[in-house]
């Protein structure tokens, strides 16, 4: 049992993410993507909880399995969207009972239509019966801390939230929620100065914790331009152009692997404690990235 805080300690991190598979196809892949990814020796992996309880259920059978079939500390996402108080203490004590270190505490969305985005400032659903759900992840993390002796991770958005009535309150509320984190894990982005500018904000408020940067190799235009427009993140057009020009997925894929490793240099020389790369329950081009940038299979 590793916490993440000790693991930043000793020296720059890698590490991958994967959402919980909703079918048994999806089940075999995720298992054989782990198995390769495994191989780079990630100091942990991390597992999504889905949006609007999508995908809840398996998180915590895949943390189980990440952990004691493949040897690799696992973190598990959990999202407050539409919980009670009771509900979340009951999975606090599932996970404590898991021997869990670590968890991602997570406001959450609402599912939305692909086309469409979040109100700034909107409001997310309440849970049915019992006391009222939470309103922000800082309010989850909190209640966490009160009950579990564990690290406690929230998500970091270096271009803003799309939520955010502002852009102050947004770098307010931030600096709020990240000062009482062990360690934040930022949205994916492919501007390093977007990360750059966010630490020094948080700097300058005074904000010390460690914020590792979520990197995502772009092989799929399409998918990049839905989340990209959801999480209020640039999709630059340089890459977007080289993309749509590509002949084949083979070529998209190599384009998408240097621009993230590109991107994953260029943070780990500016000092970022480690990166977490977005995998989409993918094996080769995260592995291809962890590999570029120093963290080879065995």
């Amino acid at each position: 049992m590793a916490r993440i805080s000790q693991l930043l300690d000793a020296g720059q991190t890698l590490s991958f993410e994967f959402s919980a598979p909703r079918d048994e196809e999806g089940a075999e892949r995720l298992r054989q993507t782990l198995a390769r990814l495994a191989a780079h020796r990630p100091q942990f992996m991390s597992v999504t909880y889905g949006a609007g309880g999508a995908t809840r259920g398996p998180t915590r059978d895949w943390v189980r399995a990440i952990r004691e079939d493949f040897a690799v500390e696992a973190m598990p996402h959990l999202t407050c969207v539409a919980h009670t108080r009771d509900e979340v203490a009951a999975i606090v004590r599932d996970y404590q009972s898991d021997g869990i270190a670590n968890i991602l505490a997570l406001r959450g969305d609402a599912p939305l239509p692909s086309s469409s985005l979040p109100p700034r400032g909107g409001e997310l659903p309440k849970a049915e019966g019992g006391s009222p759900a939470f309103d922000a992840a800082a309010e989850l993390a909190r209640f966490i801390r009160e009950r579990a002796d564990w690290d406690i991770g929230v998500a970091a958005h270096p271009e803003g939230h799309p939520m955010a009535a502002s852009v102050e309150a947004d770098l307010a509320h931030q600096s709020t929620k990240l000062a009482q984190a062990d360690f934040a894990i930022t949205q994916f982005f492919y501007r390093t100065e977007y990360y750059e500018q966010f630490v020094s904000q948080l700097d300058a408020r005074g904000v010390r914790t460690p914020v590792i940067a979520g990197i995502m190799p772009p092989t799929n235009v399409a998918s990049v331009e839905r989340m990209s427009a959801l999480n209020g993140t640039e999709f630059p057009s340089g890459i977007h152009d080289r993309l749509e020009r590509a002949s084949s997925q083979a070529e998209r894929r190599e384009i998408g692997v240097e621009t993230a490793v590109e991107l994953g240099r260029e943070l780990l020389e500016l000092g970022a404690p480690g990166l977490h790369i977005y995998t989409m329950n993918f094996a080769r081009a995260a592995s291809e990235v962890a590999s570029a940038l120093g963290w080879p299979a065995d």
